[in-house]
């Protein structure tokens, strides 16, 4: 209808489709296409990676490769399908031979980070990894030392816990993960409950 506003799922369509023209850095020169997000676009829950690996380049999806395996079994262990939360990353491009984006791509692609999260407004967000952490609650963020805390960003509560590639090179950290994701679920149920943000509890 006329005047009607536009559903969250049409909007990151639309902005997704904005993204593939982007051209602000190198990286778009360098992949097969731009990698933009996946799953419920009303979820309470979005999951914030570093960028796309060569399998997510090839097919054009966030977190199907080795780590988006294990990530799934994450989800599962602790009561979530995976198309009931929101995947996406930092940088929408792979970086080539899967290195960390720069500052410089990281700063790039930022609009279309801030553009997801304004349309969205997820109550919460889990970082994977240093470098999406990083991105959204400052450079001085440590992820062995600052992980498993929840923290503010806007009106999103942050969870930052260890990439599932980190995971698979060390498999020791899965208990600090599990334990991260058992906060994150107790989080999702008390927002349900409450049926908005609600009170958010301090860290």
């Amino acid at each position: 209808m006329f005047g009607e506003r536009p559903t969250r799922a049409g909007a990151l369509a639309a902005l997704a489709a904005q993204a593939r023209e982007c051209r602000r850095c190198g990286l778009r020169d360098e992949c097969r296409g731009v990698v933009f997000g996946e799953g419920d676009p009303d979820s309470l829950l979005l999951f914030l990676g570093e960028g796309p690996g060569a399998v997510e380049d090839e097919l054009g999806r966030p977190f199907v490769g080795p780590a988006g395996q294990l990530l799934d079994k994450i989800l599962s262990a602790v009561g979530f399908r995976r198309q009931e939360v929101y995947i996406t990353n930092t940088v929408l491009c792979r970086p080539p031979g899967n290195r960390v984006p720069s500052p410089d791509e990281v700063a790039a692609c930022r609009q279309w980070l801030d553009q997801r999260l304004d349309i969205m407004k997820p109550p919460l967000i889990v970082c994977l990894g240093a470098s999406a952490a990083q991105n959204l609650l400052g450079a001085g963020f440590r992820i062995t030392r600052d992980r498993g805390r929840w923290y503010a960003f806007g009106p999103s509560r942050v969870m930052p816990t260890f990439h599932p590639a980190a995971l698979l090179r060390d498999p020791s950290k899965k208990r600090q993960v599990w334990e991260d994701m058992k906060s994150v679920r107790a989080e999702w149920e008390r927002i349900r409950e409450t049926g908005g943000n609600g009170d958010q509890p301090e860290n």
